[in-house]
């Protein structure tokens, strides 16, 4: 069990790594130019308009090609300020949220990070263009099979997947300047905790009804808590449920 002194930040927001924008266009190859405009809209519209600025998580979302991980029944909405239904029950989050989670989990280049939840890979992938590795894990054998193609077919070759439950996270490949969190518990799993840095980030959306997206610190002798707003996220499967289930009356 881990155990630690909680300090709930009140103080704005900073990112050692929040770097100024800097504008670089382009995408994956193979891009067409209409995909590449629709991506810079995006960026525009969506995310800078609200607030993100950190230019690796910007030029990330412009690069990153959101519709390769999108069912082709659903593509037409892959640039939509909205979550977009990927089959078994899941979404893909809207993109501001992802871009949000990114620049909160505050990583560098040569940063190792783990993922709680593949799900369509999008997330994955903007993670991976910032990164110098990836690992993440999906509970859902299908995403993650899928989502697995996908990486190798668009060339991601940082990022390791395994299909599992992440509630006890990737103790092998730990400890991670970052980790995030696509689904959401009750409470943080207590393992994700310990396989985090002194320093690094764990970027979370917690509760069942009411959620909320949670930045939590690690320091030398606990950890440091912010709040950063309501979210929806799908709930979290796997010992996370089973453990919320047995406390419900």
């Amino acid at each position: 069990m881990y155990t630690a002194v909680v300090r709930h930040v009140v103080q704005p927001w900073f990112c050692p790594c929040f770097l100024p924008v800097v504008e670089e266009h382009g995408g994956q190859a193979g891009d067409a130019a209409p995909e590449i405009a629709i991506r810079e809209a995006m960026v525009r519209e969506q995310i800078e308009a609200r607030g993100v600025r950190t230019a690796t998580v910007l030029r990330a979302m412009r690069m990153v090609a959101r519709h390769e991980f999108i069912p082709v029944e659903n593509r037409a909405e892959a640039y939509d300020d909205h979550p977009v239904p990927i089959g078994q029950g899941q979404t893909i989050s809207q993109p501001y949220v992802v871009a949000l989670m990114t620049e909160l989990a505050c990583i560098g280049h040569g940063n190792r990070v783990l993922e709680v939840g593949t799900g369509s890979g999008y997330q994955t992938a903007v993670l991976a263009a910032i990164a110098a590795e990836v690992y993440t894990i999906e509970i859902i054998s299908e995403l993650a099979h899928r989502a697995e193609d996908e990486f190798a077919r668009l060339g991601y070759s940082n990022v390791h997947l395994r299909v599992g439950d992440g509630y006890r996270g990737w103790q092998m490949a730990a400890p991670f300047d970052a980790i995030i969190v696509t689904a959401a518990p009750k409470i943080v799993p207590p393992p994700l905790f310990t396989q985090l840095k002194v320093g690094g980030r764990l970027v979370i959306p917690l509760g069942a009804i009411n959620q909320e997206l949670k930045v939590f610190t690690r320091t030398p002798d606990g950890y440091n808590e912010e709040d950063r707003g309501p979210v929806r996220f799908v709930p979290m499967t796997g010992r996370a449920q089973r453990e919320q289930e047995s406390e419900e009356p």
